[in-house]
């Protein structure tokens, strides 16, 4: 996992463009400490940069931006392949040649062989840039979870891409705000794609390649992959023993390193399962990293420990003191790339697993989303039946005492938006109005407007919250914050249950036995029952918290820096409400 950049401007100087591309990695250099490169296209005006993090070939072979067959293509590339050793076999034998043990260069020959069709085959998560010098086209491509992040903005002055919006920080042309971030930070928690914190920039979508004519300056965007729910399987043994192997085969692929590679076990269910299979592939030395609290509340030591008497690994436990809390909270707001109501977990244990000596680290990240882990699950149909309630009777909500009433409004907006508002909003639009100083009205409009989402209404209740999640809270909240976060510490997060064959077989499993049972995840409990420790699974849910509402009281840097504390303290908002207020105050002006 790395970071890239670049930059085509035809009417730029040569030097600049590299001077910008050379800042833009600069800005970018702690999602890759290993290495550095330019390259810069004789033929076009082009230039493409690449900050390495080394976890697969970690000699000079794995340089990059890289080139291949004579020049005629390079590429930018951020992410691992774990289907590479089987590619390059069917591309050895299809006579292409190889002078790394890479999977950049096993990108290279495959677009080389199969053009654009070669992205459907990569199983992986990945966002790179590839420059076809004889055609004068570029490709930017991103898998088809969204695992890796790719912005671009696409302007009349060219094309400029980068693994963060700080990355655009050196681009004079592109800093322009956004006019309403803050109103979707407060709603959301965070920023839905496609909004960002730059007015012309913007995500690419997962599962899409932009495909841009640098002699046209034209541009397309096609999609390459689109995982869908099918439901074909029906047989719920079948479908434990399929998801037995796939998962085990899919772990197996995520340990592919030549650096090393733990687990972050916090001792739920997902970790647990992850270390348990991670555990019996004997050609790889485990590692595990793990944080835990002197409260009780908090602290999962107990399952952490239990775990590890089952496991044949190194083990490393952190306890997190709240004067660790406060020393690291500034660098802790400074590394978010996006304004975030979250991410301040994986920040410490992505600094403890660097500290451990790992480069790359498997998480549970998907667990939930795939298999009903959130009290969503089990609201998604009376919040079906309440939004076909009259808008008037909706609004109404906003009268009422409790938050989860004042809520209801957000089913007034049509469709997956509007439920998910309801069912993870922060504030409501007369609250983001009165912060924002703005007239709620307009704050509706501004909310009615983005995200378009498709209709997914011919999905199962149950399948509508899980593509919910998965579109919604994953994307735009998890994912981003594990990339922004570990690649502070320059860590790369693995996620096994996104793995392009288990997402494919998890949703085709019939909802009416994937989300049956007396505990959420039942599904992969009874999975994986025969390795599990009982008091795992029958353990109640935590997530992974931290005492966050203790610690932001008494913090001086978030005292200092927001004019909410003393209502946050009087108890009248949550921690995340606060610290979204603090992002405003912080970022609003900048």
């Amino acid at each position: 996992m790395c970071r890239i950049a670049g930059v085509i401007n035809p009417v730029a100087a040569a030097d600049l463009l590299k001077q910008w591309v050379t800042d833009m990695c600069q800005l970018q250099q702690h999602g890759g400490p290993d290495d550095q490169g330019i390259y810069s296209s004789g033929q076009y005006p082009v230039v493409l940069g690449h900050r390495r993090l080394s976890v697969i070939d970690l000699s000079e072979g794995g340089h990059q931006p890289m080139q291949y067959a004579d020049g005629k293509f390079c590429i930018s590339y951020n992410g691992e392949l774990y289907n590479y050793l089987d590619l390059k076999a069917e591309l050895k034998i299809a006579g292409c040649h190889f002078v790394s043990n890479s999977d950049t260069e096993v990108i290279l020959a495959a677009f080389t062989l199969w053009g654009e069709n070669a992205f459907k085959k990569f199983n992986g998560m990945f966002a790179f840039a590839l420059l076809n010098n004889h055609s004068g086209e570029l490709f930017l491509v991103r898998d088809a979870s969204g695992i890796k992040p790719l912005y671009y903005a696409d302007t009349k002055e060219g094309l400029v891409f980068a693994s963060e919006i700080k990355g655009f920080r050196s681009i004079p042309y592109l800093q322009t705000k956004s006019n309403h971030w803050q109103v979707y930070l407060m709603a959301y928690g965070h920023l839905p794609e496609p909004i960002t914190t730059l007015h012309e920039v913007k995500p690419l979508q997962k599962g899409t390649y932009l495909k841009y004519n640098i002699n046209t300056l034209k541009s397309s965007v096609n999609t390459f992959e689109s995982y869908n729910y099918v439901e074909k399987i029906t047989n719920r043994d079948e479908a434990l023993e399929l998801l037995k192997h796939s998962l085990q085969s899919a772990v197996k692929r995520h340990l592919l390193a030549d650096a090393p590679i733990g687990v972050f076990l916090s001792g739920g269910l997902d970790s647990s399962i992850i270390a348990l299979l991670a555990n019996s592939d004997k050609q790889t030395r485990l590692k595990t990293v793990s944080v835990f609290f002197e409260d009780n509340k908090y602290s999962e030591k107990k399952y952490q420990d239990l775990l590890q008497e089952k496991l044949f690994c190194e083990q490393f436990q952190h306890l997190v003191k709240e004067e660790q809390f406060h020393e690291h909270f500034p660098s802790i707001v400074k590394a978010m790339d996006m304004p975030s109501c979250d991410g301040i977990n994986t920040w410490f244990i992505s600094k403890f697993a660097k500290e451990s000596g790992l480069k790359a680290v498997l998480s549970g990240i998907g667990g939930d989303e795939l298999f009903g882990g959130y009290p969503s699950f089990n609201r998604i149909l009376p919040t079906l039946l309440l939004q076909k309630l009259p808008n008037e009777a909706l609004k109404a909500g906003r009268y009422v005492g409790l938050r989860r009433f004042k809520r209801l409004q957000y089913l007034s907006i049509e469709g997956a938006v509007g439920r998910y508002l309801f069912l993870r909003g922060q504030f409501i639009p007369s609250e983001i109005a009165k912060h924002l100083n703005a007239n709620e009205s307009e704050i509706w409009q501004i909310l009615n407007e983005q995200p378009t989402l498709p209709n997914i209404d011919y999905l199962t209740p149950k399948n509508q919250a899980s593509w919910m999640e998965m579109n919604m809270y994953m994307q735009n909240q998890l994912l981003r914050d594990a990339d922004v976060m570990s690649m502070a510490h320059g860590v790369e997060i693995r996620v096994p249950f996104l793995d392009a064959e288990f997402v494919k077989l998890s949703l085709q499993i019939q909802s009416q036995i994937k989300y049956s049972g007396s505990h959420t995840k039942q599904m992969l409990i009874d999975a994986f029952k025969d390795i599990l420790p009982e008091a795992i699974w029958k353990r109640p849910k935590m997530g992974f918290a931290f005492p966050f509402k203790e610690w932001l009281s008494n913090d001086e840097y978030a005292k200092s820096n927001s004019a909410n504390h003393k209502e946050f303290v009087s108890g009248n908002i949550h921690w995340s409400q606060f610290l979204t207020l603090l992002l405003i105050e912080r970022n609003g002006n900048a």
